[in-house]
């Protein structure tokens, strides 16, 4: 079970402070999750500028120029933000048994380590 799922708010922890161009303190919604190279696509964070080749749609519409998109940060790089306290803490698990149709099952619940609540 992943710790950082799509969805999730996340904080950026590492690199340079807002205040000198950086992302650090910055807090997003996960997009996307790259578990295959440990990355995760975070709203508004790591932005870059791309550049795309000038074409035509089928319209006739112009496409391309310099587009700003996110790009991926490492999953070390960001914490999961607790619902409670608003601040990023570190993640782990707790089991339960949970009954649903008369069947009995083991269930891991992602639980915040700093506040102690279900995330």
């Amino acid at each position: 079970m992943a710790k950082i799922k799509k969805g999730d708010l996340v904080q950026v922890i590492t690199g340079a402070k807002a205040e000198r161009g950086g992302d650090r303190g910055k807090q997003g919604k996960v997009l996307r999750v790259f578990p295959e190279s440990n990355r995760v696509l975070v709203e508004g964070i790591n932005r870059v500028t791309k550049h795309t080749k000038v074409g035509q749609s089928q319209r006739g519409t112009k496409t391309g120029g310099i587009e700003v998109v996110e790009a991926s940060i490492h999953i070390s790089n960001v914490a999961l933000v607790d619902p409670s306290t608003k601040k990023p803490t570190r993640v782990g698990f707790r089991t339960e048994t949970v009954e649903r149709d008369g069947v009995k099952r083991e269930v891991r619940v992602r639980v915040a380590k700093s506040s102690g609540k279900d995330i």
